[in-house]
């Protein structure tokens, strides 16, 4: 999962650089990187009832966790799997402002998506979840949906297990 992550620091800086920027980002998710991990998935997971409560009822019908198809999100920050052009520049936001761009570009995706998530039985839907249509991947669309849901650090925070 971090050969992605390497990769792109390698590209736009030396070989020291991106070792050293890799161990600060990877400060304290290496030391317990599953409790992490299940905190933004269980914190994703109430935001997307909050935000986009027909698609969080539908996935608890249909018993999707966000653990099934959002934990590459956290864990690359889009790097796996997104096209390089949009996974740049959330990388960008995520530099900058932090943590809270994942849950945006998350919330994003299930919104550009709403209406045909809403509709798709477990077996379509996850297929659906890992296979974003190439519209809904275009940054120029993808991150001005993401930056227009508010969410900050605090709203983050304080949805705790």
């Amino acid at each position: 999962g971090m050969g992605f992550l390497a990769g792109l620091l390698l590209l736009y800086m030396s070989e020291e650089g991106a070792f050293w920027l890799l161990v600060a980002l990877l400060k304290g998710v290496v030391q317990a990187p599953m409790e992490g991990l299940y905190l933004y998935l269980f914190q994703f997971e109430q935001l997307v009832r909050e935000h986009l409560p027909k698609v969080g009822e539908h996935f608890s019908q249909e018993m999707i966790n966000p653990s099934m198809y959002a934990s590459q999100w956290f864990i690359t920050v889009f790097s796996y799997s997104f096209p390089f052009n949009l996974a740049l520049r959330i990388w960008d936001v995520f530099l900058y402002e932090g943590v809270q761009i994942v849950f945006q570009v998350g919330l994003a995706l299930l919104k550009y998506c709403h209406d045909d998530l809403i509709k798709l039985p477990f077996e379509k839907l996850i297929h659906a979840l890992r296979n974003f249509p190439d519209e809904a991947m275009d940054p120029d669309i993808l991150l001005p949906m993401a930056y227009s849901i508010k969410v900050n650090s605090y709203d983050i925070c304080s949805i705790l297990v």
